[in-house]
């Protein structure tokens, strides 16, 4: 296929990177939330089992987030990014092809590797193009691809249940859904520039400290940020008064995440980035604790909402963040970062089943959550003045 051109217009690198995330992060790694009570109902999936397949997509994440920390070369960033797009939906289609545990845990570690290429690949060569295009360098319009992708899979799923019950009708479905958005992430992909073939690290803007604390700080968010993302609609299900519900639950995530994106950039500027970051983490500790207090449709609605809008902003401000430090190679720093990030997205939910198979439910492991969300909030707050 060829390569996009230098002409593309600035609306159609950001749509484009906007379906890339549909792809590499709604179809290969959010499509499995909400298709999780049917694929538990109709295969006998356990909690434990369906922690470690979460865990395993995680693994492939972070594996991602190293190789991207190593690559230097425009090129093979943008040829990377370009194969995580098909293999999105291959993934996705596959996994209704068997209900053998490690075939999809194969599917499960690819699309892990597609979600790392949107993220970290995709917003890299999307923030790098606004760089050089002279352009105020947020991720704000990107990210929204991110709860786009949620409603998308929520959704989707809902609507695909309804006309065929059956488990792996609604993967293959889902796949053939992520063929609409392949055409414009494929044809606006962001253009390689036509002078470079491997872009030098930037020179460091901030010290080791800073960047260890941030790690372990970005470590919390994504501990809080995967419980919910794996298992929220599960919660929602298990709740007498609120089965059926979950799908619509998980599309509310979606549509507080969209419009989130610019709320959080209007704060950072008027606020400061790391006390936007605070609010943030101390919002979302908030929304993850709703549905361990209370029972109600309004809790978990509340809980939804809370969580779609503070983790993308957690994450477009971290990333944005370091990124703008390192204009070089935005997407190798943007990984480094993002390497405690995935660590905590492979150990979490593996706690949070085995807590759930041996308690029956998931109030215990969004208490630890809330622990571990207060924890990183205390290292943003001990994060050096020199930033």
């Amino acid at each position: 296929m060829a390569e996009p051109r230098d002409s593309l217009q600035p609306w159609q690198v950001l749509t484009g990177g906007i379906c890339g995330l549909v792809l590499t992060i709604g179809l290969a790694r959010f499509a499995y939330t909400p298709l999780l009570p049917s694929l538990q109902a109709q295969t006998g999936l356990t909690d434990a089992a369906a922690g470690g397949l979460a865990a395993i997509n995680y693994a492939g994440y972070i594996t991602g987030a190293l190789a991207t920390a190593w690559i230097d070369d425009v090129r093979w960033r943008h040829r990377l990014y370009s194969t995580g797009l098909w293999l999105a939906i291959v993934t996705t289609a596959a996994m209704a092809l068997t209900d053998w545990m490690p075939a999809w845990a194969i599917w499960r570690y690819l699309g892990g590797l597609c979600g790392a290429g949107g993220m970290l690949l995709g917003s890299g060569l999307v923030l790098g193009w606004l760089m050089r295009q002279g352009r105020r360098p947020e991720l704000g319009t990107f990210f929204m691809g991110i709860g786009l992708s949620i409603i998308v899979t929520a959704l989707g799923s809902w609507g695909f249940a309804q006309l065929w019950p059956l488990w792996s009708n609604q993967w293959l479905a889902l796949a053939a859904l992520g063929g609409v958005f392949f055409i414009p992430a494929w044809h606006w992909r962001p253009p390689v520039p036509a002078q470079v073939a491997v872009q030098s690290l930037a020179t460091p803007v901030v010290s080791r400290r800073w960047l260890l604390t941030m790690g372990g700080s970005y470590f919390a968010a994504g501990w809080g940020f995967v419980i919910s993302a794996t298992f929220i609609v599960a919660m929602v299900e298990r709740e007498p008064t609120l089965a059926g519900h979950g799908a619509w639950a998980w599309a509310l995530v979606g549509l507080a995440a969209m419009p989130a994106v610019f709320v959080w950039d209007r704060v950072a500027r008027r606020i400061g980035d790391t006390r936007a970051l605070l609010l943030a983490f101390c919002l979302q500790t908030c929304s993850i604790l709703l549905p361990a207090l209370s029972g109600s449709l309004a809790a978990a609605l509340a809980g939804a909402v809370g969580y779609g809008a503070t983790f993308i902003g957690i994450v477009s401000l971290t990333l944005a963040l370091v990124g703008r430090r390192s204009p070089n190679n935005p997407g190798k720093a943007m990984a480094r970062l993002t390497l405690s990030y995935g660590a905590a997205q492979i150990i979490a939910p593996v706690v949070a089943g085995a807590m759930a198979q041996v308690t029956g439910t998931f109030h215990g492991a969004l208490w630890v959550t809330a622990g571990v969300m207060a924890i990183g909030m205390a290292l943003l707050a001990s994060l050096p003045k020199e930033v």
